[in-house]
């Protein structure tokens, strides 16, 4: 178990108690740069400068020590827009993950050899490009060509990474796909919501897999890295250079719009991804950006209503019920073979083995009871 100083209470006891680094450096015999390192977590206080650290402040110990598990499961949010990702959110997906550790017994992934990971991930276009290009090359698609669910897929199993297709509903929730590492195993679990438009989800699925090849990065460079992965990886700068000037040879501004939109079309991406990329070729090659009007996000949000959500056309065929949900039945089978994904049979062997109720299927799955009880008799 590793021990961090919480410098955020800290600092914040300094402050009431009008005390300045150099004040906290006298009271305890040291180095006014000691309580420095101590505060930007650089370094952690001795034993007995510790305690003598809790007196001065006030503090006890659970509040000024920070206990940190080296295998807290580590994750990442795809959220909806203008959401915020809170610690409510981060403690309930670690939980998921602490759940997920019981089945890793069951991968059925060769545990003598780790999947390939980037040395160094960076969101400099240069490199996007070449790290791109050669995923293009190992799932076998050409550099103009479009990138489908299933190439997608069949990368997500070569990495070792399990795909969790979950229901999570259209709006009510604030994350879209999550992102979970277990470090203990170094197994990798991405869930992705069904109940997404369908050029997104194709957007989460390349943005979760540039997760899976960077598992050195956390926070929002974890997150930038994966969103200017997916956009480089969905539409490269072979792609992007054509859009430029087929963009810029348009007669008016109202034709620059429906030619971004009609080549977003022609690759199942959001029209946003394709300008992105047009303009990321243009600052590489010190070419001015391409500015549209406001028109343009009208025009999105019109491209979007055009799409149905991936549930929709997975499930369409099936008799739904009267929210608009498949049978458990349906949901798993059609899940398994959509995404050739081993989750549900881990799930099965668990529950079977072990004799585990539906509260481990909520959790695991993060659904209402009700449905975890469908999903766990139908998996029972």
């Amino acid at each position: 178990m590793q021990k961090t100083l919480n410098t955020k209470k800290a600092n914040l006891a300094m402050e009431r108690a009008g005390l300045t680094q150099t004040a906290v450096a006298e009271s305890l015999a040291v180095s006014k740069e000691a309580v420095s390192q101590w505060l930007s977590s650089k370094s952690f206080p001795r034993p007995n400068k510790l305690l003598q650290l809790g007196k001065l402040l006030g503090l006890p110990f659970d509040e000024l020590v920070i206990k940190e598990d080296p295998f807290t499961p580590k994750v990442a949010f795809r959220k909806k827009a203008g959401t915020k990702t809170k610690d409510h959110h981060i403690e309930k997906a670690q939980e998921m993950g602490r759940f997920l550790r019981h089945l890793v017994a069951y991968l059925p992934f060769d545990t003598l050899e780790m999947p390939p990971v980037l040395k160094s991930p960076s969101c400099e276009y240069d490199y996007l490009c070449k790290v791109t290009a050669k995923v293009r090359e190992d799932i076998n698609v050409g550099t103009a060509e479009c990138i489908d669910f299933s190439h997608l897929i069949r990368r997500f199993s070569e990495l070792q990474a399990v795909v969790v297709p979950v229901m999570w509903g259209v709006k009510q929730r604030h994350e879209n796909a999550v992102h979970i590492h277990l470090p203990d195993s170094q197994s990798t679990w991405v869930y992705l919501n069904l109940d997404t438009n369908i050029h997104d989800f194709k957007f989460w699925m390349a943005h979760e897999l540039g997760h899976c090849l960077s598992p050195s990065l956390e926070g929002d460079n974890a997150e930038d890295f994966a969103d200017a992965f997916a956009a480089t990886l969905l539409y490269p700068n072979e792609l992007a250079e054509k859009a430029y000037t087929s963009i810029n040879a348009q007669p008016s501004p109202a034709a620059k719009i429906a030619h971004v939109v009609d080549l977003a079309d022609q690759f199942t991406i959001s029209p946003y991804t394709v300008l992105g990329q047009a303009n990321k070729y243009a600052l590489s090659t010190g070419r001015n950006e391409i500015k549209l009007s406001n028109s343009f996000h009208g025009a999105v949000t019109n491209f979007n209503k055009r799409y149905k959500n991936l549930s929709e056309a997975l499930f369409g065929d099936a008799e739904l019920d009267e929210h608009g949900k498949p049978s458990a039945k349906e949901y798993i089978n059609k899940a398994e073979t959509a995404f050739e994904t081993p989750f549900f049979e881990l799930l099965r062997k668990y529950l079977k083995e072990h004799d585990k109720g539906p509260g481990f299927v909520q959790t695991v799955l993060d659904m209402p009871l009700l449905d975890a009880r469908s999903i766990h008799t139908e998996l029972t």
